[in-house]
């Protein structure tokens, strides 16, 4: 049992931590240089005319990924790391008298301690975003995850855009508030295109366009792509014509996506010829599409893993000539960021300030010492090494109980998609709850389930997951044009792209080993990334990431000793309500339960279980 074992790790874990014997990472003090071997990087960068630095999906990983397990030293490099990087290469375009932007495409919340872990009353990414605003951005974008939560979109359009100087771009995003004369008003969150010129004289129109996303708070709007495009304001802002388009999407670049579809408006008649830069994101993968001769899309990953850099020559091109152009894909970590530099004395302020912030949020608080690694995807469902059998663990064992409910068995569930990343050998804090499990879900119960039904609806939810999944894999017209399910559809809608991005994965580990996973040999695990643009955009050899199926819900054993028509509690988190009821019904017809039955089972969030297990089975 997972669970026994996990105890008899603990006991012996605590004496080699107190030892020192291990180099994992117990705090975030942050490490001089990388303690393992870094490979450098394999070839110089190659420098156009107009060249690019490209972020998205950063998430609040500032301080750079610190665990000791691959590939999270490839990508140890934090903001301060970063900003020297910055620094450099736009001394280098001076010297080269090129230009270089610098570009985000959003979703700058949600994903570690450093924006989601301020104390009550704060803001999620409001300390964390001021150090992103000390870097020399020409261009930012909003993303989904600056729209959850209304109180953080009017955070970043009174705190955050009117420090980007017009260059925060929300072309399809907007925000109610009330203005000076007590009125509620829409406005855009930030602004809705940017016009600038480059330091060599180039003339940019600039959007900031994001998907049709659905999940958006109240008093915020997000407009359909094909209706921003008929809008007055647009027109008028595409009417001249630039030296180049840069979309900021944050959107993926997949030509099934809405970046094909604007790609092809401006080249459909408007400015056919024009030269159209598309950097997106949301997808959280890697990837470079060359939409048409005069268009690039290209796209820089996630959790400040990956560094994206795109250039492209446009003097002594004519006007219909295809463009040409480099990408490269650069793991972020210091050995990557120092070849050609000493660190800048800005960056160094930035480090100090993001784990001067650590402190303040109480980051390095230590629930207990983990035993061993736990991986969401890259190990087995069921096994010890697991981080969902460690969820469907702590749920059972981290005294989840309704006092006033304490005398009546329960079986609960909980949904996979509330585990984000995975967790590290070693001291497990409070930077590491958030990381791993950082969204908010509430356990709710329904009272009074025979057991032979409460017992039946684990194992029908994940049918009916599986029975998606298989009749996806048989195509046909379960897919439609964009590539999507019905239920990936609507998943994509209100933001979750886990899916995509596991597909991703799944496609490396299928393509380098086929069905017979190896471990790697003299190349460190990491992404190895296949995209339609030639040449290898890989700036390290990397071997890929081993990918395991998981269920979509884990849960806790039946009670024992119960007979099958047993009254007890099923217990399941708020996010999942309406899955859990309709599937209740379906397994049996004796009562008919509706939403309206569910009520709150305890004050403790999904998002805490993982640091009580911790504190009572790893200390």
């Amino acid at each position: 049992m997972l669970f026994a074992t996990l105890l008899a790790y603990a006991a012996a874990v605590r004496v080699a931590r107190a030892c020192g014997d291990h180099e994992h990472v117990h705090e975030l003090a942050r490490r001089e240089y990388p303690q393992t071997y870094l490979v450098p990087p394999s070839r110089p960068l190659e420098w156009g005319d107009l060249n690019f630095i490209h972020t998205t999906d950063t998430h609040g990983w500032l301080l750079g990924h610190q665990k000791s397990t691959f590939p999270e030293p490839n990508y140890s490099g934090d903001l301060g790391d970063f900003a020297s990087f910055v620094a450099h290469m736009k001394k280098t375009a001076l010297e080269k008298d090129v230009d270089l932007l610098l570009v985000d495409s959003g979703d700058l919340h949600d994903g570690t301690g450093l924006s989601d872990g301020y104390p009550a009353g704060g803001v999620d990414g409001h300390e964390s975003n001021k150090f992103l605003l000390r870097l020399p951005y020409d261009v930012m974008a909003i993303g989904n995850h600056e729209l959850y939560i209304y109180n953080v979109t009017r955070d970043m359009h009174t705190n955050f855009a009117p420090k980007l100087n017009g260059r925060y771009l929300t072309s399809n995003v907007n925000i109610t508030v009330v203005d000076e004369t007590g009125e509620a008003v829409t406005v855009p969150v930030g602004e809705r295109f940017a016009k600038f010129t480059t330091r060599k004289g180039r003339k940019v129109t600039a959007l900031g366009v994001l998907f049709d996303f659905t999940g958006n708070d109240k008093n915020t709007t997000v407009q359909k792509v094909e209706d921003m495009v008929k809008e007055s304001w647009f027109a008028e802002a595409i009417a001249e014509v630039p030296d180049f388009f840069l979309l900021a999407g944050h959107m993926p670049i997949t030509t099934s996506d809405k970046c094909q579809d604007l790609r092809s408006f401006y080249h459909s008649g408007v400015h056919p010829n024009t030269p159209i830069v598309i950097l997106g994101g949301h997808s959280h993968i890697r990837n470079c599409v060359p939409f048409d001769g005069r268009a690039i899309a290209f796209q820089s990953g996630r959790y400040m893993e990956t560094v994206g850099w795109l250039s492209l020559n446009l003097d002594h091109v004519d006007k219909t000539s295809n463009l040409t152009f480099s990408r490269r894909y650069l793991d972020a970590n210091r050995v990557t960021y120092e070849q050609p530099y000493l660190r800048h004395p800005g960056g160094k302020s930035i480090t100090s300030g993001l784990h001067h912030l650590a402190t303040q949020f109480d980051l390095n608080l230590t629930y207990g010492v983990a035993p061993h690694d736990f991986h969401t995807s890259q190990a087995p469902f069921p096994s010890n090494d697991s981080s969902l059998s460690l969820l469907a663990e702590a749920i059972a064992y981290s005294l989840l109980v309704n006092n006033s409910r304490a005398a009546v068995p329960h079986v609960m569930i909980a949904n996979t998609g509330s585990q984000r990343y995975d967790i590290f050998a070693g001291a497990f804090t409070k930077n590491d709850q958030v990381t791993a499990s950082p969204f908010t879900n509430a356990f709710v119960y329904l009272p009074n389930v025979p057991l032979a039904a409460a017992v039946q609806v684990l194992p029908a939810l994940n049918d009916a997951g599986e029975n998606n999944r298989r009749r996806d894999l048989r195509g046909g017209a379960a897919r439609g044009p964009d590539g999507f399910t019905a239920r990936e559809r609507e998943a994509y809608a209100r933001g979750d792209v886990d899916f995509v991005f596991r597909e991703w994965l799944a496609e490396m580990d299928r393509r380098r080993f086929g069905p017979e996973r190896r471990a790697a040999a003299n190349a460190t695990l990491g992404y190895v990334t296949t995209d339609s643009c030639p040449g290898v955009g890989d700036d390290i050899l990397h071997s890929p990431l081993a990918v395991y199926d998981f269920p979509d819900f884990v849960g806790t054993p039946a009670p024992d000793g119960l007979a099958d028509d047993a009254p007890v509690d099923l217990v399941f988190t708020d996010f999942i309500g309406a899955q859990v009821v309709e599937t209740l019904n379906a397994v049996q017809s004796a009562v008919v339960f509706a939403q309206g039955d569910i009520r709150p089972y305890t004050p403790t969030l999904i998002n805490a279980v993982l640091g009580i297990y911790a504190e009572r089975y790893w200390s």
